[in-house]
């Protein structure tokens, strides 16, 4: 006889999700809007399915087994797949337009699939996209430039705008690169007011570095050929290391980067709210798959 498939009812990996996410069964119930026993009955139908134990129960709440960190990963997958299919059969009919500002080095490294999805599941939505630094994004978006716009963020956790990414920031340079101890670190950076620029040289100045600024560019393009140069060292996200770059040693620690999702406030468009769901459903379902 074939092997019966597992228990993945989306409702109860719905739940799984909002129990991971909000920090224990009391706010999930107040998100979902369920009572507490009821939350903890459908814990219970899931992991007597699987013949796992997803959550450790302690004083402080529930914590995810290495088993619960696994499924939880798959269904934000699952989850993502659902709506993606519903929006196809329901909603083929949504249009307007969305403009989304988005730093460049995210929108190079992350968004293609993403927007390609989207696009798939909705042809009539016409997306403007442009790319810049943070501070200028945020300075159109509260101008009413942008419907919406990813940010980048210093870890704080919650604050304005979503969370949708958190990302490992190293120093990067090419093998031509030659530093020389005692002497000037050479930094290719982006213009200001990037702020892996005001990172690399607050870092710098913390641990007592000197450095120079050898080559400047707006672009991610021309960032990346001048470090492949040997021109300097830079900033970039672990996931933007060409080829041919290596991570620098014996250089200052740098914290990880958020980057936040931020929708226009009064902005009333079905097209929008679907951009923005789908957004945050697909980048927490990357980062729960590569965590």
């Amino acid at each position: 006889m074939p092997t019966p498939l597992p228990p993945f009812d989306l409702d109860l990996l719905r739940t799984l999700v909002t129990i991971a996410e909000s920090g224990g069964v009391t706010r999930a119930a107040e998100r979902l809007g369920r009572t507490q026993s009821t939350i903890s009955l459908q814990v219970k139908r899931l992991e007597d399915g699987l013949g796992k134990r997803l959550f450790q129960r302690d004083g402080r709440g529930f914590a995810l087994t290495g088993e619960g960190e696994v499924l939880l990963a798959y269904a934000r997958r699952l989850l993502g797949l659902a709506g993606e299919a519903c929006a196809v059969l329901m909603e083929p009919d949504v249009g307007g337009v969305v403009r989304l500002g988005t730093p460049e080095d995210f929108a190079t490294a992350h968004l293609p699939d993403v927007l390609w999805r989207f696009a798939r599941a909705h042809p009539q939505v016409a997306l403007e996209v442009r790319c810049d630094f943070t501070a200028n994004l945020l300075d159109g978006f509260a101008q009413g430039d942008y419907d919406l716009v990813l940010c980048k963020r210093e870890p704080r956790g919650a604050g304005d705008g979503v969370r949708v990414w958190r990302e490992p920031l190293v120093w990067a340079a090419s093998a031509r690169l030659l530093l020389q101890p005692g002497q000037p670190v050479p930094l290719v950076l982006a213009p200001a007011p990037d702020i892996y620029r005001r990172r690399a040289l607050e870092a710098l100045d913390r641990a007592g570095m000197p450095w120079r600024i050898t080559y400047t560019s707006p672009s991610l393009n021309g960032i990346q050929a001048a470090v492949s140069a040997g021109l300097g060292a830079t900033i970039l996200s672990r996931d933007l290391l060409a080829a041919g770059f290596q991570v620098v040693e014996n250089m200052p620690d740098l914290a990880d980067m958020e980057i936040a999702l931020h929708r226009r406030p009064g902005a009333v468009s079905k097209a929008v709210d679907l951009l923005a769901e789908h957004i945050v459903r697909s980048l927490e379902g990357t980062r729960a798959i590569q965590g």
